[in-house]
């Protein structure tokens, strides 16, 4: 089974690459495996966000790295939290802290001004200063509920509406979760462009 660098220190992304990956014979190790601290994510795109993480998870590890940057954006909110959406509430903010910010800051915002999206851009690193990374964005359209829905997913996950199921990320299965999503819909992409190299 060939191994990949997943940098990321966020279990819930990490579970589903694995999930992902798996079908492949890939086994996605996540930061953790090699007690490494993520990297300062200094970027002003999810794009160079996503080129620092892989950089420096292969650089240290000498594996191959997959990196993922990703967001919510909300156009309400000219974008926000954007880059910020895994510390939207402040340093060291969890995933309620940052959902309950979301919602007061679109209190009072109508049902059809809450539009929103997902993106998700993946960095793929054959070694740490690799010329030529692969790149794929992925990007999935809702809307911003009022109240948080479902049990599942992970991050804002209960507050997306998915247009085409009429359900919250949070109460799609996790199939169905990777049909839709922007992170399943970059990983295809990349993989579609590796198969074709």
């Amino acid at each position: 089974m060939q191994r990949l660098l997943i940098a990321t220190a966020n279990p819930g992304k990490l579970a589903e690459f694995r999930t992902l990956l798996a079908p492949l014979g890939i086994e996605a190790l996540g930061l953790d495996a090699f007690g490494l601290a993520a990297a300062e994510e200094t970027g002003a795109s999810f794009v160079e966000n996503a080129l620092i993480k892989a950089r420096h998870a292969s650089a240290a590890t000498g594996l191959p790295a997959l990196a993922d940057d990703s967001g919510l954006c909300v156009d309400a909110l000219d974008g926000a939290p954007g880059l910020l959406s895994a510390r939207y509430a402040g340093p060291g903010a969890d995933a309620q802290a940052n959902l309950r910010r979301l919602l007061e800051q679109l209190r009072g915002v109508a049902q059809d001004a809450r539009g929103a999206h997902f993106v998700c851009v993946l960095v793929l690193l054959r070694h740490a200063a690799d010329p030529d990374p692969r790149i794929a964005t992925g990007r999935w359209y809702g809307r911003i509920l009022e109240a948080p829905r479902g049990q599942g997913g992970f991050g804002y996950d209960p507050v997306f509406l998915d247009p085409a199921s009429g359900r919250s990320a949070a109460e799609l299965s996790a199939a169905e979760k990777h049909a839709r999503s922007h992170r399943g819909q970059a990983l295809r992409s990349l993989l579609a462009e590796l198969a074709g190299a």
